[in-house]
């Protein structure tokens, strides 16, 4: 009788040990579940950026290896346009203002008009928007290499207004409003609609910017 009551206790204790050992398990296991539904999904690859040659505001031929192990930002703009270009381009201007100082990021600009785009009015336009021009290159060049990075890989269209449409110079062309994401591999990450109807740059902007940090902790 002396032995029973002996085990009993030794038996309850045992148990007490195995249930916190499965309750510990399960909280572990819940605390994993949450963590992975929490995690932000991976960014899809798009496609590859072909390889270009283009001119940046400085009359320096630019290519594709000048922006290797960089993440890049890039749009699409005229100098004579008066509509929704300022605008991109002041949004772009307010990426470089909150790129931290240690951010290898990049920012692109594209014209659509090089004929009058020439490397000169791009520095120009640059300045007057404030532009680092150690960060944010303004690139132009031949119309074929152009639509080759915007139209091919970067997915930014453009199509020309007929001269009989245009109600004034500045009305050259129906463009993109939209930001892409290049990741460090040159490899098309994100697209981003920064103007219309119920687009609101100030959600925009964090999006982006945790976009670039995002791809540039990748490897």
């Amino acid at each position: 009788m002396a032995d029973t009551s002996q085990q009993l206790p030794r038996t309850l204790w045992i148990g007490i040990v195995l249930l916190l050992v499965v309750l510990c398990l399960a909280y572990a296991l819940s605390l994993m579940e949450l963590n992975r539904a929490h995690r932000p999904a991976a960014l899809p690859v798009i496609g590859p950026i072909a390889g270009f040659t283009l001119t940046n505001q400085d009359g320096r031929a630019t290519t594709l290896a000048d922006l290797s192990n960089h993440v890049w930002i890039a749009d699409i703009i005229f100098t004579r346009c008066a509509g929704p270009c300022p605008i991109m381009t002041q949004q772009m201007k307010s990426l470089q203002d909150v790129l931290l100082p240690a951010s290898r990021a990049r920012l692109v600009t594209l014209t659509t008009d090089p004929d009058f785009d020439t490397p000169p009015v791009m520095k120009k336009y640059g300045e007057r928007f404030g532009a680092d021009f150690n960060r944010w290159m303004f690139l132009t060049g031949s119309k074929t290499e152009i639509a080759g990075l915007a139209g091919d890989s970067l997915k930014l269209s453009t199509v020309p207004v007929k001269p009989e449409e245009r109600k004034n110079d500045a009305d050259r062309f129906i463009r993109s409003t939209i930001f892409v994401v290049v990741d460090k591999h040159a490899r098309l990450r994100g697209t981003f609609e920064t103007q219309g109807d119920g687009v609101d740059w100030t959600n925009v902007q964090p999006r982006l910017i945790t976009t670039v940090r995002k791809l540039e902790r990748e490897k």
